[in-house]
């Protein structure tokens, strides 16, 4: 009887320490999510901005927001089915530069140049990553 096989991702695993491509499709599925989840993010603010009592905060923009970062989130975890864990959270990365620039572009929030390169360290840490082929 032959022992029960391990799931690509499990620990232990032959998969797990060898170095694969990530598939155009993982890669389409972790960038729309990024991008809904900063949209997210971005709608949230819109929303929020200038609202003091608890009901304000029930406004198109913040549910837009929140359909948004769901679709985000569940894209999120479809990816996880075919991708390590280490491999699809470096994406959080691109979330937070999109949040940043967004917010500065269409949301007039003040750009510094430490912001500036901190964003272009973090992007130039994702393309390391994402070209190594694997992050784990």
């Amino acid at each position: 009887m032959l022992p029960p096989q391990k799931a690509p991702c499990e620990p232990g695993s032959a998969n797990q320490t060898e170095r694969h491509a990530m598939t155009r499709g993982t890669l389409t599925i972790l960038l729309t999510a990024t991008f809904a989840a900063a949209t997210g993010q971005l709608l949230f603010r819109v929303g929020a901005r200038g609202r003091q009592e608890l009901l304000d905060f029930v406004n198109l923009p913040i549910s837009a927001g929140l359909v948004c970062y769901a679709l985000g989130t569940a894209l999120w975890i479809y990816a996880l089915s075919s991708e390590s864990l280490v491999n699809v959270y470096v994406f959080t990365a691109l979330t937070f530069a999109l949040v940043y620039l967004g917010g500065v572009a269409l949301l007039g929030e003040r750009l510094t140049p430490g912001a500036v390169a901190g964003v272009a360290l973090v992007l130039a840490g994702l393309y390391l990553i994402v070209r190594s082929g694997s992050a784990a």
